[in-house]
């Protein structure tokens, strides 16, 4: 099987000019070893901060960062040199490792069917062991990357939609191998169809050489791209050092996890702590100061005042972190209330604006001239490298018919009602995939909430029919995304779409393994939820489907979480206005303010409620990361007082990244080494 697949995949090596005689490699397994063994790296930090805190990264800038390293320190050995196509595929095996904690349901949707009382099963078994817990991830794992492929041509050819994440990724790699720039205009473009490619993307020492006059490299540039990438390289390893250091000391001495640096009081009654950990310091770079601010300032509204309201009321007398009968389960629903607030009106503009850009094309071609030859918006990859329709809608309809079997043998969900939660999920996936191409963001939290409310009517009652729909449309959105994210990648890369597939494809199958297992582990070694992983995902599908099946909320709630729901239907219209004008500045009372800045420091509904749903401890020491990386670039910036500020900035931002990654990395790995001392002790 695996032979055929490698036939299958290896018709992708297609040459970056039609005159090169040495084409580079596309499909190769070297790059795919090193992408899955990367990928369980980053699995095992997903699963530890996403059981955590409910955070997960693609991590697509470092599979690349540290694939290039490997592959540079055995460039000695290897006949045929690492080229940035196998780069791409490597990266793309990596993130479809790399974040099957979420799309697979693992730290939300599992531990959630978990905590439901007897009476909300249904009789149904909700503890799966592995070999239950492998159907499972096989069953969400792969109708989204297959509905994601046929996106490929509207989305990112024809529209050319963003997709920041993957254009940074695309960038990243280009300086690494020494190309232009591939988002740079000045690029040739090529378009021959014959040959598969839509660009020419000459070496930068190329480039040098000809304003010289001359045909020799500039040894001068490639010391400098050796030392670029030796100088991320370090601060990506320095940093899972030290991060890694603090993993072990806090295991050793767990107070090192809540400093009481509110006082003894403010700790003991309200959970005002402070977990100095690098790894949430590095979440909070890789967020951004915007974010981090709005989750600080969420945590402000929800623990430092409606909690203690609630508690003092008699509202929610239990202790601060019960989720039941504490003010923490209390102010769950009005975080709960925001996002499906901010979500649902998000969405409903992301669907508006794709039905209003249908309409315009579907006239643009009715009035389209019948003399018109060429299609500029036409597929310019040759069909030998793009997926064949046959594979990808004969396998969206197997992995369909595969997950209808496996939920219902799972949970005893009816198969038609499988097929529906299949049926519901790919028309949010586009949208998903949409609002990702244009804001970095994938609403899955949304989307899966859209879907527990469709199935509330669906399966009145049935609380794991309902989670398992959400967990169905949460995994299509996910894994579609995550596809688009790389496709973009490839696409400025002149990667092929077909290796790139069969790259998402083998890591979506290894990581179901890999998740299941290290999930596993950590059920037996942990209590989750518990004190060290409160699954506060969980607790908010939870929440979810019992309140759309009818369950009555906790006292005194309604009131405050409809005030929060109508702030938060108001705040992302305005968004959408402001986002439509031409203005370059709005005015803000008496301040004319750019437009641009607006934007990015807009209140965010879904920091906003992260702050609420988790502990402050985590929100903190986020916002200290953001903090500090905002003023050390400000720092760098003045200091170095370069004429292309821009340039400086990103430069300094991508270092930033490598820092943070290697900060979460760090801790995630050691801690996955304990628990398995811990589980083999």
């Amino acid at each position: 099987m695996f032979r055929r697949f490698a036939v299958f995949a290896r018709r992708h090596v297609a040459p970056t000019h039609p005159h090169d005689v040495n084409p580079e490699p596309q499909f190769t397994w070297r790059a795919i070893v090193v992408g899955l063994l990367f990928g369980t790296v980053l699995c095992f930090s997903n699963l530890w901060f996403g059981l955590q805190s409910g955070w997960i990264s693609m991590m697509s800038l470092q599979a690349s960062l540290v694939g290039f390293a490997v592959f540079k320190a055995l460039d000695g050995v290897l006949q045929v040199p690492f080229g940035p196509a196998e780069n791409v595929i490597l990266q793309t095996t990596a993130v479809a490792t790399a974040t099957m904690p979420l799309a697979g349901g693992f730290v939300g949707i599992l531990p959630a069917l978990k905590m439901l009382d007897k009476d909300e099963t249904n009789g149904v078994r909700t503890v799966l062991n592995f070999g239950e817990l492998c159907a499972w991830g096989v069953a969400l794992a792969f109708f989204g990357v297959f509905f994601g492929v046929p996106l490929r041509r509207q989305m990112v050819v024809k529209e050319k939609l963003r997709f920041p994440s993957g254009t940074a990724t695309a960038q990243m790699i280009s300086v690494l191998h020494k190309r232009d720039d591939p988002t740079d205009d000045g690029v040739e473009t090529v378009g021959s169809v014959n040959n598969g490619l839509r660009r020419r993307e000459r070496r930068a020492d190329d480039a040098i050489s000809e304003v010289s006059g001359s045909n020799e490299p500039s040894e001068a540039l490639a010391k400098h791209g050796d030392s670029e990438w030796t100088t991320k390289l370090v601060a990506l390893g320095g940093s899972f050092a030290i991060s890694g250091a603090y993993a072990l000391l806090a295991h050793f001495y767990p107070a090192l996890t809540a400093l009481p640096v509110f006082g003894s009081y403010v700790s003991r009654e309200w959970a005002w702590n402070l977990m100095p950990s690098p790894s949430y310091a590095g979440q909070g770079i890789i967020m951004g100061l915007p974010t981090c601010t709005w989750m600080v300032v969420g945590a402000c509204v929800g623990w430092g005042v409606l909690s203690p309201v609630a508690k003092h009321e008699g509202w929610a007398p239990g202790d601060v972190l019960d989720w039941k009968t504490g003010s923490r389960g209390w102010i769950l629903w009005v975080s709960l209330a925001v996002m499906i607030a901010e979500s649902t009106v998000s969405l409903g503009i992301v669907a508006t604006n794709e039905v209003v850009a249908l309409v315009g094309r579907i006239r643009r071609s009715r009035n389209q001239s019948e003399d018109t030859d060429v299609d500029t918006d036409a597929e310019t990859v040759d069909a030998r490298f793009l997926v064949p329709g046959w594979i990808t809608w004969g396998g969206l309809a197997v992995s369909t018919l595969v997950c209808m079997g496996i939920v219902k043998a799972l949970f005893d969900v009816p198969m038609y009602d499988t097929l529906l939660a299949v049926a519901l999920a790919l028309p949010l996936a586009v949208l998903g995939v949409r609002a990702l191409g244009e804001t970095d963001l994938n609403p899955v939290s949304g989307i899966g909430k859209v879907s527990q409310v469709v199935f509330a009517g669906v399966m009145p009652g049935n609380l794991v029919g309902n989670l398992v729909a959400g967990g169905i449309a949460e995994a299509g959105a996910q894994q579609a995304g995550d596809l688009m994210q790389d496709l973009k990648t490839g696409h400025l890369l002149n990667a092929s779409p077909r290796a790139q597939f069969a790259g998402q494809m083998i890591g979506s199958v290894f990581s179901v393994f890999v998740t299941a297992g290290a999930y596993l582990l950590y059920s037996r070694v942990y209590e989750i939820p518990g004190e060290q992983f409160p699954v506060p995902t969980a607790q908010v599908w939870l929440d979810m489907a019992r309140l759309v099946n009818g369950h009555p909320l906790p006292a005194h709630v309604t009131p405050v979480a409809i005030a929060f729901a109508v702030l938060f239907v108001v705040l992302p219209i305005v968004a959408a206005l402001i986002g439509r004008s031409t203005d370059v500045h709005v005015m803000i009372g008496p301040w004319a303010v750019r437009r641009s800045t607006v934007q990015r420091w807009w209140p965010s509904g879904i920091a906003f409620a992260m702050g609420i749903y988790n502990a402050p401890n985590f929100t903190l020491m986020r916002a200290v990361g953001a903090f500090v990386a905002a003023i050390v670039t400000e720092a760098m910036v003045r200091n170095r007082g370069s004429t292309d500020e821009r340039q400086l900035r990103r430069k300094i931002s991508i270092l930033a990244i490598i820092i943070a990654s290697g900060f979460v990395l760090g801790e995630g790995t050691l801690s996955f080494f304990i628990l398995l001392s811990q589980a083999f002790s």
